[in-house]
């Protein structure tokens, strides 16, 4: 187990081709918005799902 975290750090430290800080705080900006837009895409699908399915319900009991 020892070995296997010695050659992945040495991997990391000298096979790993790493973004400039600049660029990847960019794409971090890029994945947190698009992030947050698919949560509230997924949180309004579901509040009309939930809804719909009330609807149904009331409507079949009621």
């Amino acid at each position: 187990m020892v070995t296997y975290i010695k050659e992945s750090l040495e991997e990391l430290r000298n096979n790993v081709t790493w973004l400039e800080r600049s660029k990847a705080s960019n794409l971090m900006v890029i994945v947190a918005v698009f992030s947050i837009l698919f949560a509230l895409a997924t949180w309004g699908v579901d509040s009309l799902f939930s809804k719909l399915i009330t609807l149904y319900f009331e409507k079949l009991i009621g």
